[in-house]
């Protein structure tokens, strides 16, 4: 990748400062943080270690001053070499208090009684830490309120940096370097599961870190979901697979996909083909500052089902950045209005006969004039790739 890994302390000292100011606004006297993203936005901690559910990791953001980790003394090396130098510890695992008073005297230390904590609250947050102990630290804090954080998180993090945008764009391109390399992995004969593990070592190849995820599908004409595990079933002449990798650069997704037909499409495949990629279009030009991620599902509802869109059709795209997916979602009960420097997928699908289905995505960065593609888009024809092996 290009550019240094992390980023600078005034990157994370600016996230500090914007988060205060709204804190001041919505009468909030700390954040208490217990996520992997949450607390990596404020501080740059970078560890896979989060993928063990043994420990519980807190950052205390107070209202003015540097946030405050409160971690297991496992990562106190790692986190000393981030920009944060308030950092206390406890020997974790406790089965008795597994960091819950230490937890308690440091919001003390920052919060005087009668004070609000927010902890960041409703759809796409939860809370990583034991439900008992979340209970002996409220009665621990006293009078001290555990409420909500009044959007705060959601607010900041939908917004990226230039830095932040640069990151994403590089693990765009990494995918889409793999992707470019698809004819050398697959045709008919090679079953799904080899396909997958050979994508993901394509990914490596071209620069990621890891690949948190890998889905997709294949079957004549289509696919039937798009969230299963490959399975050993080869390849054959006349099916459509599909692979949707979310590869992950210096802490950072990208999110999208390719189709690809073995052998000659049919031409229900190069039809569907070419209008998802008329919709993704469509919800690109209506991108831009102002509008709403609803507005973007009408946008490419239009070109798929004539504004139709039966009840329950679910999201086409979402937000993207520390996380595979974030907020907002492009549906029509979503009417976040869209900033420059949101990133964003454009995800249009299509039912095709037989229950199958098929999908589309793209990565696009919203700016001051429109959009950007952070991906390189497809054209309108389908890629074909060897029907023998």
């Amino acid at each position: 990748m290009t550019g240094a890994r992390g980023f600078p302390a005034a990157e994370y000292r600016g996230r500090v400062a914007r988060a205060q100011a709204q804190m001041s606004e919505s009468g909030l006297d700390a954040l208490l943080l217990t996520t992997e993203p949450d607390i990596r936005y404020f501080t740059g901690f970078l560890t896979r270690f989060w993928e063990s559910p043994t420990r519980p990791w807190f950052l205390v953001l107070p209202a003015g001053g540097d946030p405050v980790a409160v971690i297991p003394g496992i990562g106190a090396a790692l986190m000393a070499e981030t920009w944060i130098s308030d950092i206390r510890t406890w020997a974790s695992p406790d089965l008795s208090d597994d960091g819950v008073s230490l937890l308690a005297a440091s919001l003390a230390d920052m919060v005087s009684e009668g004070g609000r904590i927010g902890v960041p609250f409703g759809p796409e947050t939860h809370l990583r830490m034991p439900l008992d102990a979340w209970r002996v630290l409220a009665e621990l804090l006293g009078d001290r309120d555990l409420t909500g954080d009044a959007g705060i998180l959601r607010r900041l993090r939908m917004v990226k940096s230039p830095a932040e945008i640069a990151k994403i764009q590089a693990a765009c391109d990494v995918a889409g370097r793999a992707f470019d390399r698809v004819p050398e992995i697959a045709c008919a004969g090679i079953p799904l599961s080899e396909v997958f593990r050979r994508f993901q070592m394509l990914c490596l190849d071209e620069g990621a870190d890891w690949v948190s995820y890998l889905a997709g599908g294949a079957g004549p004409g289509g696919y039937l979901d798009v969230i299963r595990p490959a399975t050993d079933a080869p390849l054959a002449v006349g099916d459509l697979l599909m692979l949707d990798t979310g590869a992950v650069l210096d802490g950072y997704f990208c999110d999208f996909d390719r189709n690809f037909s073995i052998g000659p499409p049919a031409a229900e495949t190069e039809d569907a083909h070419a209008r998802l990629i008329e919709a993704t279009a469509a919800g690109f030009n209506a991108a831009r500052p102002g509008v709403t991620a609803a507005d973007l599902f009408h946008a490419m509802d239009s070109v798929l089902t004539d504004g139709e869109a039966p009840e329950g059709a679910g999201r086409l795209g979402h937000g993207l950045g520390m996380q595979l997916t974030e907020w907002p979602s492009l549906m029509p009960a979503d009417k976040t209005v869209l900033e420059a420097g949101m990133v964003l997928t454009l995800e249009p699908g299509l039912s095709l006969s037989g229950g199958r289905i098929m999908v589309h995505e793209e990565n696009i960065v919203i700016t001051e004039t429109g959009a950007e593609w952070l991906t390189r888009p497809s054209p309108p024809e389908i890629v074909c790739l060897e029907g023998r092996a």
